[in-house]
């Protein structure tokens, strides 16, 4: 119900009157049943401006800091997260990462929608970067389609570090659903987890029109921030690398 108020009646209208935009491929999301909506991540906004466009309820695991905060303003923005779709995740340890994907498995082998990020976090400058394999592991326990979603523009209206909105035309492009059926049986196999991801990336990166670059968003994050320091930055473990490709991030980060 608060999904519907939120959605049809407060923010789906205002997004729609504030931010024309352009949306093609919306037949390629499947009317019944679990599915992947495997995004782009340019900005904050984009989990607020696909959902709108789209009939069916999506949800998207959410940073559970989201919902956490205490006094007025805390109750408020958890009702405001719940109202639109997210569900508290909590990803502070190796377990909670193990949580994060069983919470989407579920949601999925239960019939929804669900909104993945593979790239993790959000780009730092537009470009689109290496995936986590976590959205092909779900992919595999679940059986269910991933859909390819290029968000264009989002990062023009949403800059990095902006608490503004700016009025920009949008374009959101629904690609044709990815079959991995062929790979059943093959979960926690981390070549076939690999070779689905960079396949989801591949098709993303032609849906967008993006420059792909071939490390991980939050590494790329990690480096300009110590370029910007003046620090060089350690070479991380390889148990360290292979934990950071465990969970793709649902919300922005």
């Amino acid at each position: 119900m608060l999904y519907r108020l939120m959605k049809y009646v407060l923010i789906g209208p205002l997004l729609r009157l504030l931010w024309p935009t352009k949306v093609s491929g919306t037949e390629n999301i499947p009317t019944t049943g679990g599915a992947i909506l495997a995004s782009n991540h340019l900005a904050v906004a984009d989990s607020f401006f696909m959902p709108v466009r789209v009939r069916r309820m999506v949800t998207f695991p959410a940073k559970l800091e989201y919902f956490t905060e205490p006094g007025i303003k805390g109750k408020l923005k958890k009702a405001f997260f719940s109202g639109v779709g997210q569900i508290p995740i909590d990803r502070s340890s190796g377990s909670a990462a193990q949580a994060a994907l069983d919470t989407v498995i579920r949601l999925l082998n239960e019939g929804n929608l669900v909104g993945i990020y593979p790239e993790g976090t959000r780009s730092p400058d537009g470009r689109l970067y290496k995936g986590k394999t976590g959205v092909a592991r779900i992919a595999l326990k679940t059986g269910a389609p991933v859909v390819p979603v290029a968000m264009i523009g989002t990062d023009k209206v949403n800059p990095i570090g902006s608490k503004m909105w700016w009025p920009r035309r949008l374009e959101i492009r629904f690609g044709a659903p990815l079959d991995f059926s062929r790979y059943e049986g093959l979960a926690g196999d981390r070549f076939v987890e690999r070779s689905i991801t960079d396949e989801i990336m591949y098709t993303l990166m032609e849906l967008s029109g993006q420059e792909y670059v071939d490390i991980y968003a939050a590494k790329a994050k990690e480096l300009a921030a110590a370029e910007a320091a003046g620090v060089r930055p350690a070479v991380p473990a390889q148990a360290d690398a292979r934990a950071a490709d465990r969970v793709p991030e649902s919300k922005a980060g």
